[in-house]
């Protein structure tokens, strides 16, 4: 099997796909997990910031805080240990369309994560943001939320550098059980 593009100059042929990939230095890393991502991101009916609340079962939907307007959710598909979300309950789209309630709520409810984060894990910093609109990477394009990604220095290691992998060092479940005591205790 002849590599493809710019590999064929370097590597010449290959027995298969995997030994060509191998010559040209990518190495798989096995994430299991991720299949349940990649086969409803783009198919998954309803929203999920609109259903999850509605369930009741907090810890199944890793719920770590509920106040009167918004609730903050673990992201299931993390950018480092402690990625989570804030969000109205309200299906609503655009900052400006929030209601002054909802918008206060929202901010004091990223104050406490942010204490609680300090608490539970002593990052050296965060990333906080929204992604409006899908040319800005919004995955839920019309229910805004709030990402809260807790940094630490070195966090970036080789992986994502050479790999184009990330790794993330702790369970969901163990994530989840930290930040809530963490929130237990502030509140």
């Amino acid at each position: 099997m002849p590599c493809v593009g710019a590999a064929v100059a370097r590597h010449g042929t290959a027995s298969n796909k995997y030994e060509c990939e191998e010559r040209r230095g990518m190495r798989r890393l096995w994430a299991p997990w991720r299949i349940t991502y990649i086969l409803t991101a783009d198919k998954t009916e309803g929203c999920f910031l609109c259903e999850k609340p509605q369930e009741r079962k907090d810890e199944e939907n890793l719920i770590l805080l509920r106040g009167e307007h918004n609730f903050v959710i673990l992201n299931s598909f993390p950018y480092n240990p402690g990625h989570l979300m804030i969000a109205p309950y309200r299906h609503v789209g655009e900052v400006e369309a929030l209601s002054v309630e909802e918008a206060t709520e929202h901010f004091l409810l990223l104050r406490k994560v942010l204490r609680a984060m300090k608490q539970a894990f002593n990052p050296d910093g965060f990333n906080i943001g929204l992604n409006l609109g899908r040319a800005a990477g919004a995955g839920v394009e019309d229910h805004i939320h709030t990402h809260v990604v807790p940094r630490w220095s070195g966090d970036t290691n080789f992986m994502p550098v050479l790999a184009d992998v990330k790794v993330i060092p702790e369970a969901l479940a163990d994530t989840y059980k930290k930040l809530k005591k963490a929130l237990d205790e502030i509140i």
